[in-house]
């Protein structure tokens, strides 16, 4: 590629100019884009928005890649920044990458740069452009799938160290020749961001939950329920809930807070799994706080999620409950779940043990 200007898709792309010196420290300076890019020298000041206008940029030109300035079209003003790694440059693999500066986020800006810079890519010669992200940056996975991106997995301990840590990246793919347009997703958004019935609301799990859920799965009687049957500690539910965002989007799980719809009180927890993606059949567990039980509230919830799922592709779930968690059979009953039969020793018990788990389905044929 030869650093000429391109425009589309509301942006243009540049090459990097004295004048955007001011932005540049703008966006490099501020810790959203620090949080996600620590090799960021530190502090970003105006000499290092310099050296790499001079020298940075022209050299990652000069290595077989590409550092573009994203600006407004109309005003020229730079928005952020995109750019392409040669990866194996002989088997035509390169690294996508961007930053966008805070006054431009939230309407696009990175998703026509990296839909416009890929095009160009590919029309020069590209075969395979890779995108790498973190767990908690759920805006660029968003990014990723807007731009027909798909989830490979998981590059451990691929990031640049932060706090002295290496964190695994996420791997996002497209090659030449994939189709247009976005990547289809197995668990799509909830419409509005959440499900309510009036009484219950459910919405994704947020790091804002970690205490209550924490609180949750440490109740003697959740904890024989889990798999294993272990009480979790604080940073892996707090891990959890940062990272819910991320896996709904991949379509492992969507993990959700229950939370009573006048108050907006987390009373309890309801994940599903979609553990049979080709089969089209996902998994279904819930617990709730001791002090919200007996109000009906889980099988309310589990009836939303249900009614959610098979509206966007699910032909089946399924629960299962240990034999003696008379509470939960019922809750699932309710919700219009069967009794399909006894699984002997399905899960994991103490000391090493196990035990049998009931297992209830619902068809979306079913009637409601």
């Amino acid at each position: 590629m030869t650093p000429e200007t391109i425009e589309g898709y509301g942006v243009r792309l540049r090459p990097c100019r004295p004048a955007d010196a001011p932005e540049m420290v703008t966006g490099c300076a501020d810790p959203e884009t620090r949080r996600f890019l620590p090799d960021l020298p530190d502090p970003y000041d105006v000499d290092s928005a310099r050296w790499w206008i001079t020298e940075g940029a022209p050299a990652a030109w000069a290595a077989g890649g590409s550092a573009y300035t994203i600006a407004d079209p109309d005003t020229d003003r730079m928005l952020g920044s995109v750019g392409l790694t040669p990866r194996a440059r002989d088997r035509a693999h390169y690294e996508i990458g961007y930053w966008v500066g805070p006054s431009a986020r939230g309407r696009g800006v990175a998703t026509a740069a990296t839909r416009l810079l890929g095009e160009r890519a590919f029309a020069a010669g590209a075969a395979r452009l890779e995108l790498l992200t973190h767990r908690e940056n759920v805006p660029s996975q968003r990014v990723a799938l807007a731009c027909g991106y798909r989830y490979e997995g998981v590059r451990r301990a691929a990031s640049t160290p932060r706090d002295g840590v290496r964190h695994d990246l996420m791997a996002w793919v497209r090659v030449a020749g994939d189709p247009a347009g976005a990547t289809p997703r197995l668990l799509p958004d909830l419409p509005g961001g959440r499900l309510t019935d009036g009484v219950v609301t459910l919405r994704c799990l947020a790091p804002a939950d970690a205490d209550a859920l924490h609180r949750m799965h440490t109740l003697p009687e959740v904890v024989a329920n889990r798999v294993p049957p272990v009480a979790p500690d604080r940073e892996s539910i707090a891990r959890r809930c940062r990272l819910a965002a991320g896996y709904w989007l991949v379509g492992d799980a969507a993990d959700l807070a229950i939370l009573d719809a006048v108050t907006g009180t987390f009373v309890g927890g309801c994940a599903l799994g979609y553990d049979e993606p080709a089969g089209g059949q996902a998994t279904l567990g819930f617990s709730l706080l001791p002090e919200t039980r007996g109000r009906g509230l889980a099988t309310r919830a589990v009836r939303l999620v249900a009614g959610w799922a098979f509206g966007v592709g699910v032909a089946r779930l399924w629960a299962g409950t240990r034999l003696e968690n008379v509470a939960s059979q019922r809750v699932l009953e309710r919700a219009g779940f069967r009794r399909e039969g006894l699984l002997r020793g399905r899960m994991p018990g103490p000391a090493g043990t196990r035990t049998d788990a009931v297992v209830f389905g619902r068809l979306a044929s079913d009637p409601d």
